[in-house]
């Protein structure tokens, strides 16, 4: 067959433009939208973005969620992200645009993967059906909520597309644009922009030492991943030693084994690979009948329905099955670095089904950071999709390896068995006639992919455009009718109308008019949200009002354990509480200021503990009970008195040391310096007066009228990049009744002013955390491990 003409390879990325369209159209017309996560983490945290840049305030520090989160460093911000460029257009950025900009990602993800396999010196239509199965195949189609996932899978593609360019070049100016890429993959760590740079690292090392010789090799390679590696350390180093050290400090500094097992791929699941929706993944939650469902296994429900589904297409799973395993093309030199990195991520995905990711948790830094090691099948998806690319070159080019009558027939077998095994698993399930219907589509796409991979033999006088186009066409319908809009992917706008900045919602509105938060005023009060549904976990960040609970799996450690905060709040089940904070009748609830609790249900059925009366029901509204609890303090006090505690046995016994009256007095964890210490004597409280003056994101003051010296207390969470003035002049804040933020101000009228600096404070703490081990070699106590 004669070389492919460079109007080929036009044609090869029309088609895959033509088919991004095509199957994002559901999505983009806005007749649906990526639900879930997509909704109640990532959008409400992009118009927590949006609300800040458009009002002139920092988006650095997040007062709306979990108490208080440093926002810069929470990986699930956006903040380092192209979502930052839709906040800055945009006040109250559209479901619809933001759904565009996560599909816009998976095409930028594959029109790299298509220059990729162009630059190999593959067929076009290797390229395009790569570009297809790339961006609408695996856990890029089943999990597209996943955000922060989908952005560092996409900049994997373009990274590995320009990494090889530069190696391949030697070219120094290519490889700082790998760096480009690199560092975009890598600003919101997560485990898909973990594994990404392990597999990049792996074809480096291939590509060294696939020359005469690894000197040459290395010489030739040094240039640009100097380049690269500098220009992504600049991108780079900032956000992820603010992430860093945020997770030192969060409730999840690190994940247990026993953790990291529970979201493990179930082997079962690899059979999604070429039966699509076996398991009925894409219908409502109760139809779903494979792995991590009761249906399966009632004792093991870790995983959702849609983080273990990996359909490719027939097409590249055929080929993959049968010329790829069977005839050994998956070995060849050109890919064999990608069929190990795809077979390593497998093994990696199946957790502690196998042995081998126990040993890589104890053993290989940063596994133990994660806790969901099937997120490994993004990339594994990603490698199978560009492996089947290979493959479909070699069919367009005429070079498949030949395949004795001997070899067909184990190829038929292999097909033969993966039915079988889906119609063994689904009759073990007694799900057999649910599992009917996939089976059969399967082998009406198997039957189609035959017929588009017969083409030369048909018709030998085929058309270069002809061997582009069918194949596209045939993966496109595939994926359209198996990964396409579903119950996981794709709901109705109409759920998420109280994300929205102008919902009419009746319990926003309420929420808004009962609220205390005028300036010039000590009261801040604070929302409670207790089971009112998935979707309004995060909507104090869309609406303002700032809230104890929230849905991220990142939070300060020391909050969660006061609070008994846990990731999620959907449901009223979930509500857990502490000895700290035992019941809404008790001192923290009155420290953080807490009035306002919104119940799904009767309170009395979230809080066993709560006395009679204790909170006020103030209304009934279509989405649960909102309740006012009158003992909520304000959210500055002036005291004259402060008292030493333990924290920590403080929060592990829940017991407030005798006699303390938080509107007199202040705990401390030490004793002020000297000239810091008020007198004890405490004065008449309606002498001592503290108004919030002014409060933003990342800025706070305070004026304060004392007749005596004594403790600002602001009951907001304290955090090491907080700095505090009086007067202008610089003073420590001292952390205070277990969470809080307490100064020392001399009698008189002055000023506090508080704000967030977290570069500062992440460099003073890196520092202080580099500095340790020296000072405790020099105190002759070994360094701390």
């Amino acid at each position: 067959m004669p070389p492919f003409e460079p109007r080929d390879h036009r044609l090869a990325v029309a088609a895959f433009l033509v088919a991004w369209a095509t199957l994002s159209y559901p999505w983009l017309s806005g007749a649906v939208t990526i639900p879930y996560d997509a909704k109640a983490l990532f959008h409400a945290q992009l118009q927590f973005l949006a609300n800040a840049l458009h009002s002139g305030q920092s988006p650095f520090w997040n007062p709306s969620s979990f108490v208080g989160v440093p926002q810069i460093a929470d990986p699930q911000s956006l903040i380092f992200s192209p979502a930052f460029l839709l906040a800055c257009l945009s006040k109250a950025p559209s479901l619809r645009a933001f759904d565009a900009l996560v599909l816009s990602l998976l095409g930028l993800g594959g029109l790299a993967v298509l220059e990729f396999c162009r630059e190999r010196g593959w067929h076009p239509a290797g390229g395009v059906v790569a570009a297809i199965a790339f961006a609408f195949g695996g856990a890029a189609a089943w999990r597209i909520q996943h955000v922060a996932h989908i952005q560092s899978l996409a900049f994997f593609a373009v990274t590995l597309w320009l990494l090889a360019r530069a190696l391949d070049r030697s070219s120094p100016a290519w490889g700082g644009l790998a760096g480009v890429a690199g560092g975009l993959m890598v600003l919101a760590p997560n485990q898909v922009a973990y594994l990404g740079c392990l597999v990049l690292a792996g074809y480096v090392l291939a590509h060294t030492l696939s020359g005469a010789g690894w000197r040459a090799g290395l010489r030739a390679s040094g240039r640009p991943l100097l380049a690269g590696g500098l220009v992504a350390a600049a991108i780079a180093f900032v956000p992820l030693l603010l992430t860093v050290l945020f997770l030192q400090a969060s409730n999840r500094p690190h994940i247990a084994l026993a953790e990291a097992a529970r979201g493990s791929l179930h082997p079962a699941s690899l059979l999604t690979v070429p039966l699509g929706d076996l398991f009925a993944a894409a219908h409502d939650v109760h139809d779903y009948w494979g792995p991590y469902s009761p249906a399966w296994n009632p004792d093991e429900l870790t995983l959702s329905q849609n983080m273990s589904q990996m359909y490719i297409g027939t097409l590249p799973a055929l080929l993959l099955l049968t010329v790829g395993v069977v005839r050994g093309a998956l070995w060849a030199r050109e890919v064999r670095v990608l069929t190990l990195a795809a077979a390593g991520l497998l093994l990696y995905a199946l957790g502690t089904h196998t042995p081998v990711f126990g040993l890589l948790f104890h053993y290989l830094p940063g596994v133990s950071l994660f806790r969901r090691p099937v997120d490994a099948i993004f990339l594994a998806g990603a490698l199978m999709a560009i492996l089947a690319g290979h493959l479909v070159h070699l069919w367009a080019s005429g070079r498949l390896p030949r395949a004795a009558l001997r070899t067909r027939l184990l190829e038929g077998a292999v097909l033969l068995a993966v039915v079988a095994a889906g119609m063994a698993v689904a009759a073990g399930a007694g799900r057999l006639a649910i599992a009917s219907e996939p089976l059969l589509l399967a082998l009406g796409w198997g039957a189609a992919a035959c017929a588009v991979l017969a083409l030369p033999r048909l018709r030998p006088a085929s058309s270069p455009a002809l061997l582009v186009v069918a194949p596209a066409l045939l993966l496109a319908a595939d994926l359209g009718a198996g990964n396409g809009p579903n119950y996981s992917t794709a709901l109705p706008p109409a759920n998420y109308e109280i994300l929205r900045p102008d919902s009419r919602n009746d319990t926003v509105l309420l929420l808004k008019e009962r609220l205390r938060h005028a300036a010039g005023s000590p009261w801040r009060d604070r929302v409670e949200i207790v089971g009112v549904g998935f979707d309004w976990q995060n909507a104090a960040l869309v609406h303002g009002w700032e809230g104890t609970l929230g849905y991220n799996p990142f939070r300060l450690g020391e909050v969660s354990q006061a609070t008994g905060a846990r990731d999620y709040i959907a449901g009223a089940d979930q509500k857990q509480f502490s000895p700290l904070f035992p019941s809404y009748a008790s001192m923290l609830a009155d420290l953080l200021g807490l009035r306002l609790v919104v119940s799904g249900v009767p309170i009395e059925e979230v809080d066993r503990q709560l006395p009679p009366g204790a909170l006020r029901l103030i209304a009934r509204t279509a989405d649960g009970y909102v309740y006012e609890n009158p003992s909520a303090l304000p959210r500055v006090l002036l005291v004259t008195d402060w008292m030493p505690a333990d924290f920590a046995a403080l929060v592990k016994s829940g017991r407030w040391p005798q006699g303390f009256d938080p509107r007199r007095a202040v705990l401390l964890a030490g004793r002020p310096e000297p000239d810091e210490a008020p007198a004890h004597e405490g004065a008449p409280a309606a002498l001592s007066e503290a108004r919030i003056q002014h409060y933003e994101n990342t800025r706070v003051v305070v004026e304060v009228s004392a007749p005596r010296p004594g403790f600002l207390v602001l009951n907001d969470v304290w955090h090491p990049w907080w700095v505090a003035d009086v007067d202008g002049k610089a003073v420590p804040i001292h952390r205070a009744n277990v969470l809080f933020r307490a100064v020392r101000v001399p009698a008189g009228r002055h000023v506090v002013a508080f704000e967030f600096k977290p570069l500062a404070g992440a460099l003073a703490e890196l520092g202080r955390r580099l500095r340790a081990p020296f000072a405790s070699t020099e105190r002759g106590t070994p360094p701390a491990r």
